[in-house]
């Protein structure tokens, strides 16, 4: 795999979620977390912020919890299970969820607005299109290399 690649794709396109968060955002839980896209390099760049990373998948949760250990993330936690089955636990509990590559699909949308507290938001990266959302207002951010990229925001009622 290119490194260059790994780069602007996974890293930086993570960052990105920070141009539609506010700066006041304090906690964050990625839902379907992966490899750690986008918490981990939001954690890296924004050390302020409690970041609960997401994952369904075992083995997914052992790399997760290693890499956190490895690079010393304090204010990291690491949550085995599906997001359904967890969002009693954490219901209201984050300013806001991020999700990549989700495409904002609508029982993901439903479990993510449990997640945050009053005013927060729900990001998804995607859709590639307008016509794929199903929660939220289509944001566009400049993204690397001279893409666009596009966030579906939604914001809970509520001050914040």
């Amino acid at each position: 795999m290119d490194p260059g690649w790994v780069v602007d794709n996974l890293f930086l396109d993570s960052l990105l979620f920070l141009r539609v968060l506010p700066p006041a955002i304090r906690s964050i839980a990625d839902i379907g977390s992966g490899a750690g896209f986008p918490g981990i390099p939001v954690k890296i760049v924004r050390p302020d912020i409690e970041v609960v990373l997401v994952e369904s998948r075992q083995r997914r949760v052992s790399f997760l919890s290693a890499v956190v250990r490895e690079l010393g993330l304090s204010g990291v936690r690491v949550l085995g299970g599906r997001a359904e089955h967890l969002a009693s636990d954490l219901e209201g509990a984050f300013d806001a969820v991020l999700a990549r590559c989700a495409g904002g699909g609508a029982s993901l949308a439903g479990i993510a607005a449990r997640l945050v507290a009053p005013g927060g938001l729900v990001v998804f990266s995607g859709p590639p299109s307008p016509s794929g959302r199903v929660l939220g207002d289509l944001v566009e951010v400049p993204g690397v290399a001279g893409r666009t990229r596009h966030f579906v925001v939604h914001r809970s009622p509520g001050p914040m």
